[in-house]
């Protein structure tokens, strides 16, 4: 089972009231809510292997060299209050570091690799992965790692780790028209805005499905548009045409990597914390009361 980490505490932030506290008063609603999800899906789904995949740079250089806009967006909105708006405190971000130091002293994974995003750690563990994959995100740009054959689903949250909806090929059939492999091929034809992909102007997620189907991939589509017996409207085929030096790069903008230098760090789901004593002490400072006690007894049953 693979954890897409801040997709997961970022929910837990939003989904818990951040009226829970430590005993000093700091918010601690995404550590304790992280801890209610892990622990939920070790007990429904009890995997062998865990590992808490982390985004140790969440906007790589060399995807931005490729397609500038990618997440610049998010950048901007990073960006200090000016002296007419009013500062909004970030009670998120000093609750990370502590969910890092309790996912380490439980013994559980944590791996992040400099230089590459959450994503493209999980879509390297399930490259290498000699058996079934559960990948537990929000985010459906992982979608694109779905394979039936290699017994790949994604496990999206609906409502806390509760309610999940189970993604497989058929699913992705159904909603997208597509099949795990294609997925990408449409997302960066019908673009991303939340990602700052452009996608190719007047190709919606509708059309992009119908040219897959009728051309196979991306490559196909765009052997067509120099194919002048393809089926291309002519509004199509110019703005495929147009889109073309876009089209060049974004495939290894939107495909997550495959080729992640993993470190050696063991993935076996703990059953029972790797230092006690840090888990103490952090559990006291924090105040993780029945959110820490609950996933311990799950670990060892």
């Amino acid at each position: 089972m693979l954890l897409d980490t801040a997709s997961l505490y970022f929910r837990a932030y939003f989904g818990v009231p951040d009226s829970v506290k430590a005993p000093d008063g700091t918010p601690v609603n995404a550590v304790r809510g992280l801890l209610d999800f892990i622990d939920r899906l070790v007990k429904d789904h009890r995997p062998d292997h865990l590992v808490a995949c982390m985004d140790a740079d969440w906007r790589p250089h060399w995807r931005v060299e490729l397609i500038p806009s990618y997440k610049a967006h998010r950048v901007a909105e990073e960006r200090p209050a000016g002296p007419d708006e009013e500062e909004v405190p970030d009670t998120l971000s000093p609750q990370v570091p502590v969910i890092e130091s309790v996912l380490d002293a439980l013994g559980i994974a944590r791996v992040g690799v400099p230089g590459y995003e959450a994503d493209d750690v999980i879509g390297t563990y399930t490259a290498r992965a000699t058996g079934p994959v559960d990948i537990v995100t929000g985010d459906r740009d992982l979608y694109q790692l779905v394979d039936d054959a290699r017994g790949v689903r994604v496990l999206y949250p609906v409502k806390g780790v509760g309610t999940l909806n189970l993604v497989d090929e058929a699913a992705l059939r159904e909603k997208y028209g597509v099949d795990g492999s294609g997925y990408a091929d449409l997302a960066l034809l019908r673009g991303d805005p939340s990602d700052g992909l452009p996608g190719v102007p007047g190709i919606g997620e509708k059309t992009a499905a119908k040219l897959l189907a009728e051309f196979g991939d991306l490559a196909g589509i765009r052997a067509a548009v120099d194919d002048p017996k393809a089926k291309l409207t002519p509004s199509q085929r110019k703005r495929l045409t147009e889109a073309g030096p876009y089209l060049e790069v974004a495939p290894k903008v939107v495909r997550v990597a495959g080729d992640v230098p993993l470190p050696g760090t063991g993935t076996a789901l703990p059953r029972g914390p790797r230092d006690p004593g840090a888990l103490d002490a952090l559990a006291a400072r924090w105040g993780l009361g029945g959110s820490l006690q609950r996933l311990l007894t799950t670990l060892t049953v």
